[in-house]
């Protein structure tokens, strides 16, 4: 009988594919190891809802936990794990030290999704009217937590280019445990290009974003206060439909019909609406990572607006499919000129190809990081002693977050007793 590796996720959330790039991002992640044949095991602090990804469907056991209580180390020893991945930095702060007591010789990897101390010294900034410079990054307490979380792992997992960039030479990070790993595309996902619905039988603009991601919110009420009446303006006949999971009555109440600033909510068929409509708006004032919807959008031939934070990372050397504008006068500019000229829109739809070809392609990535990962199984104990800084925050003196968690487990162990 073959003995299958063993890899267990530790989830932020349970997997929502459909709702955000993260979602999506964690679900490839899988797929990679299934493909890799191993035993897959996904656990979340999380409650599961209606629109959380059924993993029974790819066979994967689902394991509920709790934070701040020791019933995860009986559970993180029986199951021995190769591999454990921390979705996101929170989850290896609150895990990471149990792993690393209970299963020493298991492979930590971090997937990093966005690097969020960016996003949120980014956000910081735009609020104070400060333009970002990453220097700002090391006032921030996020940042501390962050780069800590990623040195203290065995291996982090970065999306995005202009962020490896930002860690090996602003943080002096060593590359040998960093790995680039964008979003993926399968060949099949690729095909969707030679079938998309051509200009003439689309309309309308449209903005996709999760309202739980504050970048997704600021760009909503921009294009409320600031760009959508300057469109509607000129393209008196168009509208603009708001989708996104989550949203709240704060965001439904922005809907006017009379303006064609239409809430529309979650979208129930993301391919649907993207095949539909006729130019994508994104107008990201803040953010890290790469971003989903403009990929999501190129995949269905619909060119895109956005602005520089937005195209971060994703076109490279390659022309948009559409426009990068980060002032609002041109913004509307390039908006009403993709939405009227033909000649121009199938020239930027034909840009997404190149760029999801060249720069996304699943066999690009797979086999570099299934070696990765072969590598550092065989040689763990040489590579965590090359990553210093790891060990030294593994030192019990600076371990604050695992005493944290100790000491509240102590004292639900307590009120337990006290309430019986």
């Amino acid at each position: 009988m073959v003995q299958h590796k063993i890899v267990v996720f530790i989830g932020q959330v349970w997997p929502e594919p459909d709702s955000s790039a993260a979602g999506k991002r964690i679900l490839q992640l899988i797929e990679l190891f299934r493909l890799w044949n191993y035993k897959i095991i996904f656990t979340s602090t999380a409650q599961e809802n209606s629109i959380s990804y059924d993993l029974a469907i790819l066979e994967i056991e689902k394991v509920p936990i709790q934070l701040n209580d020791d019933s995860f180390d009986d559970f993180i020893k029986k199951s021995n794990p190769d591999v454990v991945i921390f979705d996101r930095f929170i989850s290896e702060e609150q895990f990471g030290w149990r792993v690393s007591r209970s299963c020493p010789k298991a492979l930590k990897i971090l997937d990093s999704e966005d690097l969020h101390c960016l996003r949120y010294t980014r956000g910081f900034d735009l609020k104070n009217g400060v333009a970002f410079e990453p220097v700002h990054l090391f006032t921030q307490d996020w940042t501390k937590r962050e780069i800590a979380s990623i040195l203290r792992c065995d291996l982090t997992l970065v999306i995005a280019e202009f962020e490896m960039e930002l860690l090996i030479s602003s943080f002096k990070i060593d590359p040998n445990v960093l790995f680039y790993l964008p979003i993926l595309y399968q060949e099949k996902e690729l095909q969707a290009l030679s079938t998309v619905n051509d200009f003439q039988k689309r309309s309308d603009f449209v903005f996709i974003g999760n309202f739980w991601h504050e970048p997704n919110w600021d760009a909503v009420l921009y294009l409320k206060k600031t760009v959508w009446p300057l469109i509607k303006k000129e393209l008196p006949n168009a509208n603009l439909l708001i989708y996104g999971a989550y949203p709240s009555k704060k965001v439904f109440d922005l809907h006017n019909t009379k303006e064609g600033f239409l809430v529309v909510g979650r979208a129930e068929e993301l391919s649907k609406v993207l095949s539909e409509s006729k130019v994508l708006l994104a107008p990201l004032r803040f953010g890290a990572g790469i971003k989903g919807k403009l990929l999501d959008a190129m995949q269905y031939g619909l060119p895109s607006i956005t602005t520089s934070i937005g195209a971060e990372s994703i076109n490279g050397a390659f022309d948009w499919s559409g426009f990068v504008a980060d002032n609002v006068k041109e913004m509307v500019e390039k908006s009403c000129l993709l939405y009227q000229d033909e000649k121009t829109w199938l020239k930027c739809k034909d840009n997404a190809a190149v760029i999801l070809k060249n720069r996304f392609h699943w066999q690009q990535f797979e086999l570099p990081f299934k070696l990765k990962c072969d590598a550092l199984l065989q040689n763990l104990e040489t590579h965590r002693a090359t990553n210093f800084y790891g060990l030294l925050l593994a030192h019990h003196s600076l371990k604050s977050t695992e005493y944290l968690s100790r000491w509240i487990a102590e004292k639900n162990k307590y009120n337990n007793l006290t309430e019986l």
